[in-house]
């Protein structure tokens, strides 16, 4: 298992203010690092798995301005069944199984009011298995993955000259 240290989290909290920003601007930012150290850390975190540096579509932008989130209920012994046919639609960005009221959970990005409706009731409606499902409109979206880091991330970097040549939002991790 690879351990991050201080200097990887570092770079961690720089790409994910600027995915692009060079090695060296990295380096210059945190201090006493070569930009082939960062590099090679970088290569490090990918390897293990710890990031993954991938082209982020907004929907918005591309068109896809309605979100919502569908919480769907299961007969027992289908949970993993529905989850793996929703997540094969394109619409679907998100899928995860629950445990509570709901056994399925799953986020939509589409083009309209009218497309989700007939998602929900032509696509997930005739899945076997689903009994019900919940549909919740989202029209604002705060906070998404590709800004999340764990907590207390932000405190420790927070007093190290990072913050300091870096300002960043603290309630949203700086994006």
């Amino acid at each position: 298992m690879y351990k991050l240290d201080r200097t990887d989290w570092g770079i961690i909290y720089m790409l994910n203010k600027d995915e692009r920003m060079p090695s060296a601007e990295i380096a210059r930012r945190l201090g006493n690092i070569s930009a082939r150290t960062i590099t090679n850390r970088i290569d490090a975190l990918i390897e293990h798995g710890i990031i993954n540096i991938c082209a982020v579509i907004n929907p918005f932008e591309v068109g896809y301005s309605v979100m919502a989130d569908v919480f769907i209920e299961v007969e027992p012994g289908h949970v993993r069944a529905v989850a793996e046919q929703t997540a094969q639609f394109p619409e679907v960005s998100y899928v995860a199984c629950a445990i509570g009221e709901s056994d399925v959970s799953i986020s939509l990005r589409v083009r309209s009011i009218e497309e989700l409706f007939t998602f929900t009731t032509d696509k997930l409606g005739k899945i076997p298995g689903v009994r019900r499902t919940q549909t919740y409109l989202l029209p604002l979206k705060i906070k998404d993955l590709d800004s999340w880091l764990p907590p207390g991330i932000f405190e420790e970097l927070s007093e190290s000259l990072l913050v300091d040549n870096y300002p960043v939002n603290e309630n949203t991790g700086g994006k």
